[in-house]
């Protein structure tokens, strides 16, 4: 092997990974293993699994070498529709758990060209077996929802609180998707290091009767914990 010997070994790592070709708790090959295999320094196979450990994909039992995550097996997410984020890890079996971490009003939303007027801003963690996997930063058209104060404590999923109060006729408007790396505080709050690529979604519920937007949605989903699908 050449210069980029550590990025091939970590590339064949991950696509054993993500190929399915070992179970969630399985031992991973050996240091000594995959240096015979692809004709390099040990030194190259540990930086390799060093990336895999600070991604999420490894863990390391002293004595007994390394394993395969539980949780690394990538959770696949439709980045459109009218389904909400809830509802579709509900439906797909995930033991989903969100977390309110900031709530309050805003003057206007963070893209002031979705809607003017003032917003209402609700910070979600969103856990998946108790691993933090995105934040969801959603700004209510306060226009649209006038009891949006009293109301957003007990809010789980934004489109049932729509449902509940009156809208059900759902429209996406325009999507941004962007690639950026996490603050410290989003580190902090995903459990990640800031090598772990985020993928930033942000997005607009409108309601289709009134063609008024009902939120923006500023969504950062941890890259290394999904795949991804997309309207034709």
């Amino acid at each position: 092997m050449q210069a980029n010997d550590e990025s091939v070994v970590y590339d064949e790592l991950l696509k054993l990974i993500n190929t399915n070709r070992m179970a969630a708790g399985e031992r991973m090959p050996s240091e000594n293993e995959l240096a015979e295999t692809y004709q390099v320094p040990r030194m190259t196979v540990r930086k390799a699994y060093q990336q895999l450990e600070n991604r999420g994909y490894v863990m390391s039992v002293k004595g007994k070498g390394r394993f395969l995550k539980e949780e690394s097996r990538p959770i696949k997410l439709h980045l459109s529709g009218s389904e909400s984020f809830t509802d579709k890890m509900i439906a797909a079996g995930y033991d989903l758990r969100t977390e309110v971490f900031q709530s309050g009003e805003h003057p206007h939303p963070a893209r002031a060209d979705y809607f003017s007027g003032p917003a209402y801003n609700i910070s979600r963690l969103r856990l998946i077996n108790d691993e933090p996997i995105a934040i969801h930063h959603s700004f209510l058209n306060m226009e649209m929802f006038p009891t949006i104060q009293e109301d957003a404590a007990s809010i789980s999923s934004m489109f049932s609180y729509y449902r509940a109060c009156g809208y059900s006729n759902f429209e996406n408007g325009k999507s941004l998707l962007s690639i950026q790396f996490p603050t410290a505080d989003e580190q902090k709050r995903l459990h990640c290091s800031g090598v772990v690529p985020l993928i930033k979604l942000e997005s607009s519920t409108i309601d289709g009767d009134s063609g008024n937007v009902l939120e923006y949605t500023h969504i950062l989903y941890r890259g290394d914990k999904f795949t991804y699908e997309l309207d034709h």
